[in-house]
């Protein structure tokens, strides 16, 4: 029986974004063992996966450096024949190159690749070549499966369909409106704007983490004639996902939220602000819609990660959307004027 492992200790979207390597390997390898390593806080999106062995988890805040090397001596008693490395990162560089593995697989960009048995080419995606994180990250196993990449995909189980399954009376779409990074995240009164506009005949789920809730709170109180409910810290990674499944819609940002809805190929509409889907990240539901600016403008994109504050100060990428583009792909009209539909 072969072994893999697959390294990918960075965010949350980051992982989902992975499994499509999981989903790829158990279907050329259905009696492999697939184990995952993950960075702390992120297992949850795993839980119960039917494809993966073990879950491995690193706790990088707390003794990060001796957490690592006993995650070291646990994968070198494993015995893999192939660790997988998705990161760039001298950390998880050191994790392959110690793991005793076979074959150790990663991006040239990462500084320990030299040691690697296979390095691949780290392709950026631009505008005019433009490559999805998927796609990348296929090339790292295309050798010993195909060049076609699988989609990502998350297993929410029957304890999480049920916890969610009172919120699926009536018709309802989601909106995660939050994001790490300020220019990332549609305004809180642009949002509010939108749902105002909404049909009434809809229930609006506002989703997020704990953190988030003084921000769903404050989108509340700017359209308090909407039927909106919090549900902000009260749903796992998993059973967020199972709601978002079987709305009309799921609005979010470009962020781990839209991964969420492309790994049960839910309904979903991305507003981008001051990124740009040719970076590669863009969601992969088969009903998927971006929404960003119509006009260019000469400051976008300012970053491939977003900033804490718009370096222009006006943040024009995300007040000059307008809230008929985001009603576009809820009610069905003028979709054909929406750019860049998926």
């Amino acid at each position: 029986m072969q072994k893999f492992l697959v390294i990918q200790t960075a965010f949350i979207g980051d992982v989902v974004l992975a499994t499509a390597l999981l989903e790829k390997l158990h279907n050329h390898f259905p009696d492999a063992q697939i184990d995952f390593l993950v960075r702390k806080g992120n297992e949850a999106l795993l839980i119960n996966h039917p494809y993966l062995h073990e879950v491995l988890v690193w706790d990088k805040k707390q003794h990060k450096l001796r957490n690592l090397w006993r995650l070291i001596r646990r994968i070198r008693r494993t015995k893999y024949d192939k660790v997988i490395n998705v990161q760039r990162f001298a950390a998880t560089g050191l994790l392959t190159v110690f793991s005793g593995a076979a074959e150790t697989i990663g991006f040239d960009k990462n500084p320990m690749s030299f040691l690697f048995t296979r390095k691949i080419p780290h392709v950026v995606s631009t505008s005019g070549a433009p490559l999805h994180e998927i796609n990348r990250n296929q090339r790292l196993i295309a050798a010993f499966t195909d060049d076609l990449p699988a989609k990502p995909r998350l297993y929410p189980s029957a304890d999480d369909l049920t916890k969610v399954r009172s919120y699926q009376g009536r018709p309802y779409i989601t909106v995660s409106p939050a994001s790490v990074w300020f220019t990332k995240q549609y305004p809180p009164e642009k949002w509010a704007a939108f749902i105002r506009e909404a049909p009434a005949s809809y229930t609006v789920y506002l989703l997020g983490a704990p953190s988030d809730k003084e921000l769903c709170e404050q989108i509340r109180a700017l359209a308090p004639t909407a039927n909106i409910i919090i549900l902000s810290g009260q749903l796992t990674f998993l059973q967020s996902t199972a709601l978002m499944k079987e709305a009309a819609m799921n609005y979010v940002n470009d962020s781990a939220p839209m991964h969420f809805a492309s790994a049960v190929n839910a309904p979903v509409t991305a507003v981008y602000c001051s990124t740009i889907p040719a970076f590669g990240f863009g969601p992969l539901s088969d009903k998927s819609f971006i929404v960003e600016i119509k006009e260019p403008l000469d400051c976008r994109p300012c970053g491939l990660h977003g900033y804490r504050a718009c370096p222009r100060g006006h943040f024009h990428c995300a007040y000059k959307i307008q809230e008929a583009q985001l009603l576009q792909t809820l009610t069905g009209n003028n979709l054909s004027n929406l750019p860049h539909i998926i």
